[in-house]
């Protein structure tokens, strides 16, 4: 009777531990417990670290590697005026327009646990692919190139992406607006390179102009892939004023512009944001439509004397600006020792970079609620477009 009454108070009292606990086991102490990659702490130490997603080698290798330089000028800008504190980059090479490899870089980033917060993918079909693994590391990630419309405005990436660039429905209507209000064109061919960025702005120049009137053929090529323009350059009708290419790979353009000349075509070409490339596209009389920046920032003229070795390479400067959120978004998480990549993504989306420091002209500070074209993660206004015109000798003289 006694070894009875003995086993029943025993069960009785884990039952009661038991319900204390809400019939668990009491979890171990401690936050990363049962945290995910999202709410994970990540000690922050002396030196922080974040991913630069970039082209740095294949065909678009001119403008991915500007972007990794960029991004680490900042950095060792950073540093150097910081004692306490660091920051290191970890680069992964896309190798655009090869989206599977953003996808193997993304991952690797998203399961790094020393990684706060990404700057990149540069293209918008690297972004759309590499979306579903950054997300589930929880980790931010904002692109200085990334200019497809829908990449904020339809929510998928609410929270977590970000861009220092405008957008394909800011870019569109001012190339449109150019081709129509200033060249005065009214035979226009559009070639898009049969991607999500090209397609994007293809669609809003094409429907822009057609609204107003101006007679448009629409051709589509790959461009990677392609040496021999031929074909193409004879489906182009002669008196044809201007061939718009919202392209990728500036050494293309360059061949297809080549090849266009000796074909005896004179219709103006019209890049945009991805063939701005001085080094490399160079067709005389040829615009591009481009990020907008402050040509006059000093920084730009040390980066010149240093990394750049002589050239502004300025495609890369907004993932300069990209890296100068994130690392302040970072900085502001770690102000106790510790941060979640959650708490970097909240604090990406509430950084504002005046515009005394700003590289791009003007005060940047994100959406958080946008009507369309914006969306959240886009900049807010007044950011916009130049348009720029190769001159007799290759120097891009800026005309809008």
């Amino acid at each position: 009777m006694k070894k009875g009454f003995f086993v029943a108070a025993l069960v009785a009292a884990l039952a009661a531990t038991a319900a204390a606990f809400g019939g668990n086991a009491p979890a171990r102490s401690g936050p990363t417990a049962t945290a995910g990659p999202d709410t994970a702490l990540i000690r922050c130490g002396r030196t922080r670290t974040i991913g630069v997603a970039a082209p740095v080698t294949g065909p678009a290798a001119s403008i991915g590697a500007q972007q990794a330089r960029w991004a680490r000028y900042f950095v060792t800008r950073y540093n150097r005026a910081n004692k306490k504190k660091k920051f290191r980059v970890i680069v992964g090479d896309t190798q655009l327009p090869d989206t599977a490899q953003a996808i193997q870089v993304a991952e690797r980033f998203a399961s790094n646990s020393a990684i706060l917060g990404v700057v990149g993918p540069a293209g918008s079909q690297e972004v759309q692919v590499s979306t579903a693994p950054l997300k589930s590391g929880g980790l931010a990630f904002i692109s200085g190139s990334a200019t497809r419309t829908t990449l904020t405005t339809d929510r998928t990436r609410r929270g977590f992406f970000f861009r220092t660039v405008p957008n394909d429905d800011q870019q569109g209507p001012k190339v449109a607006s150019h081709i129509r209000s200033v060249v005065r064109a009214s035979r226009v061919v559009i070639i898009d390179s049969q991607n999500s960025y090209s397609t994007g702005l293809s669609d809003t120049v094409q429907r822009i102009l057609s609204n107003a009137n101006v007679n448009v053929r629409r051709e589509s090529v790959n461009e990677e892939t392609t040496t021999d323009f031929s074909s193409l350059i004879a489906r182009i009708p002669g008196d044809t004023q201007v061939v718009y290419v919202p392209w990728q790979l500036a050494p293309k353009a360059q061949l297809f512009g080549q090849q266009l000349r000796a074909a005896g075509k004179t219709a103006r070409l019209f890049g945009s944001d991805g063939l701005f490339d001085p080094d490399t596209f160079k067709i005389p009389g040829s615009l591009v439509s481009f990020f907008p920046i402050d040509l006059t920032d000093p920084v730009i003229r040390a980066y010149r004397a240093g990394p750049g070795g002589g050239e502004s390479q300025l495609f890369g400067l907004p993932s300069y600006a990209a890296t100068q959120v994130m690392a302040r978004a970072i900085d502001k998480s770690c102000a106790n020792g510790n941060a979640t990549r959650a708490e970097v993504r909240r604090n990406v989306a509430s950084t504002v970079i005046p515009k005394p420091i700003s590289l791009l002209g003007f005060t940047q500070k994100f959406v958080q609620r946008g009507t369309f074209p914006l969306g959240p993660g886009d900049m807010q206004r007044p950011a916009d477009f130049g348009i720029y015109q190769i001159s007799a000798t290759g120097a891009y003289v800026r005309v809008a």
